[in-house]
């Protein structure tokens, strides 16, 4: 069996690990926070932090109620450790939760923790939590980050049991997909472990502390995509298997037995996922080598996107539905209401029903109905007969013309007529807020052979990153619309979206737009349900198909025309 490396796993090292558990368990008189969106690991003890020699300056003195830069309010310590702190705070002035980590200006990696955020600010990929402020104030080093509080950690759903083949599958596609484009642009996590990986409540797996958690420990690597990619590898296999891919137990999960080396998952545990399988051990590489039977190892995030790419896609289970119980007959519908109940095991015979109408009342009723039917007839043939005579000699009277004496009630039919529309833009309020915006002038261009496309995903639901993209139609002033039509390059899920009449000024977000019709289709005809009165419009696409000319998820929309 093949060697294993322990660059993403970071075990403990023995010199380390008294005084890591020393501080560690330094409390605070807040305590420990019990919220699952921990800022940092429980099995730091478990763990070696390679540092670049940490300072020995303490961390500030803080407390519960503390304010930093008069915004945000301190809470709750969730870790104190190596000189640098950990909070769950309130940004007063957005009224919303963060999470916090604060250290002392002087120490000896506070300038490392500062570029970190910085960069990881920038990135701005919502498949990460996201650094929303990196300062330095009164000789302390702070960093805001977003606090999910709706979020479960990896760590946490892995102590019930291994994730199904589905969600396991679902999360190695996006963790990874979203670290190779973090290491595009020049970051790498160097921690990630199952308490770095959460599942938001909309199913939507979210990395957490990119380039700043390696940042606060001292933690680097000099092959940061490799230890990336082992460490996802590390995260599958916990997945599949509920066991941590080394002999050391970590993050609450027992490792392997001792003296076995690294076995595939699918021989630890029956029913794992053949591909997934194969997949982690891949990932799990050292020096190139992998078990025999496995195919070339993958030692970037990027190859890992490939090798996921290249695998039968893997579908959700289908829901189990419940038969409903037999319907049960009372005795008041069995028509035996106050009469004596028959004795257990007798059979009771049913009468069978009389023949319909068969009495002489019945008959003498058919009788009458079926004269009335003649005369109806008879009637109404007499009425139709002289309304046609009438209508005839009016026409072929020449000097007669209709008027309007002004009591037609009747409403007119609006003409519907081309509108032109002024401007459009991408629209992107779930994800990096752009999405192909040079190209938006394609789709009002009157040519269906130009096309504005969006971004490309890993499954027609935006790979659950969010609901949708759209465009954002400007019609110039508020105007009636009757019909939007639209042409998309495959079958695509529209949503039509309107601002509204009394919208002054563009709306930047989705709340302000309500949905008025919906299709899907490559021409869409989107028609509201009443009559609508509307400056702006959005294009909201839902579903998207699968490109036969790159093989990817992506919405292309050819024309947009819009009608009165």
């Amino acid at each position: 069996m093949a060697e294993r490396s322990t660059a993403a796993v970071d075990v403990a090292d023995n010199s380390d690990e008294s005084s890591l558990t020393a501080q560690a368990d330094q409390s605070t008189a807040d305590g420990v926070a019990k919220n699952r969106e921990r800022d940092t690991d429980s099995d730091e003890v478990q763990e070696s932090t390679r540092t670049d020699g940490a300072g020995t300056t303490s961390p500030p003195e803080l407390h519960s109620g503390h304010k930093l830069a008069r915004r945000y309010r301190l809470e709750e310590c969730v870790t104190r450790l190596d000189g640098f702190s950990s909070w769950r705070a309130v940004d007063e002035k957005l009224r919303r939760a963060v999470g916090v980590h604060i250290l002392p200006a002087d120490h000896s990696r506070a300038r490392s923790v500062l570029a970190a955020a910085r960069s990881s600010a920038l990135l701005g990929d919502p498949r990460f939590v996201q650094v929303l402020d990196a300062v330095e104030e009164n000789d302390v080093v702070y960093v805001v980050h977003e606090w999910l509080p709706d979020a479960t950690e990896l760590t946490t759903l892995l102590a019930s049991g291994p994730l199904e083949p589905y969600d396991a599958y679902q999360m190695v596609s996006q963790v990874s997909s979203a670290m190779a484009a973090a290491h595009r642009e020049g970051l790498a996590h160097l921690r990630l472990n199952p308490n770095a990986v959460l599942r938001a409540s909309t199913g939507q797996w979210r990395i957490r502390g990119l380039a700043v958690n390696a940042a606060l420990r001292g933690v680097s690597s000099d092959t940061p995509q490799r230890t990336d990619t082992e460490a996802i590898g590390a995260l599958l296999y916990a997945a599949l298997t509920q066991r941590w891919p080394y002999e050391s137990d970590a993050y609450g999960l027992s490792g392997l037995p001792k003296d076995i080396g690294l076995i595939a998952p699918d021989q630890v545990r029956a029913g794992v996922h053949r591909g997934l399988s194969e997949l982690s051990m891949r990932a799990l590489v050292n020096d190139g080598a992998t078990a025999s039977r496995h195919e070339s190892p993958c030692t970037t995030p990027e190859e890992l996107v490939k090798a996921i790419g290249e695998m039968p896609r893997i579908r959700p289970p289908e829901p189990a539905f419940t038969a409903p119980p037999e319907y049960q007959r009372t005795t008041y519908q069995q028509g035996t209401y106050g009469r004596q109940a028959p004795r257990p095991g007798v059979t009771q015979p049913v009468p069978p029903p009389p023949p319909p109408l068969q009495s002489r009342t019945g008959k003498a009723l058919k009788w009458a109905v079926s004269a009335l039917l003649i005369a109806a007839l008879g009637l109404g043939s007499w009425q139709l007969a002289d309304a046609l005579m009438d209508q005839g000699g009016k026409s072929e009277d020449p000097g007669r013309t209709q008027t309007n004496d002004g009591n037609d009630k009747s409403p007119k039919k609006p003409v519907s007529k081309p509108i032109t529309i002024s401007a459009a833009r991408d629209f992107d309020p779930l994800g990096d807020q752009t999405e192909k915006p040079s190209d938006i002038g394609k789709v009002y261009d009157n040519s269906t052979a130009t096309y504005w496309q969006t971004d490309f995903y890993l499954s027609p639901d935006f790979g659950r990153l969010k609901s949708g993209v759209g465009i954002i139609l400007d019609l110039g002033k508020t105007q009636r619309v009757g019909k939007v039509t639209v042409t998309f390059v495959g079958d695509t899920s529209v949503e039509l979206r309107s601002a509204g009449s009394g919208a002054g000024s563009e709306p930047t977000s989705l709340d302000a737009y309500t949905n008025v019709a919906e299709g899907s289709g490559t021409t869409v005809q989107l028609k509201p349900g009443k009559s609508l009165k509307s400056r702006y419009l959005l294009v909201w696409l839902t579903k998207l198909p699968m490109q036969p000319d790159d093989g990817k998820w992506r919405g292309r929309v050819a024309d947009i025309k819009v009608t009165s």
